[in-house]
Parts: structure tokens; sequence; C-alpha cells
């Protein structure tokens, strides 16, 4: 029995690299968004320098 479906180590390998840039990215402009809407309710709050 051989396997058709086994994709070349190269484009695996460049696969999960991809996923994990995107998820990093990601994770990053979630932190930034919310560290925003902190920044936008503190300053509503008085708590401005």
């Amino acid at each position: 029995m051989s396997s058709e479906r086994s994709p070349a180590p190269e484009h695996s390998w460049l696969r999960r690299v991809g996923w994990l840039v995107l998820i990093w990215a990601a994770s990053v402009a979630a932190l930034g968004v919310v560290a925003g809407l902190f920044r936008v309710l503190m300053s509503l709050a008085g708590l401005t320098v």
C-alpha cells in the first residue's frame, strides 16, 4: 500500500512555521486591542497622566 497523501517535508515545515507566525501575530494584535481598550477606559475614569 502506497500513501499518496504524504506532503513534501519542506512544504510541511513551511506550513507549520506559517501557522506559528499567524497565531503569534494574532495574539500580538489582540493584546494591542485589549491595551487600547484599557487605555480608553482609564482615560474615561480620569486616570490620565
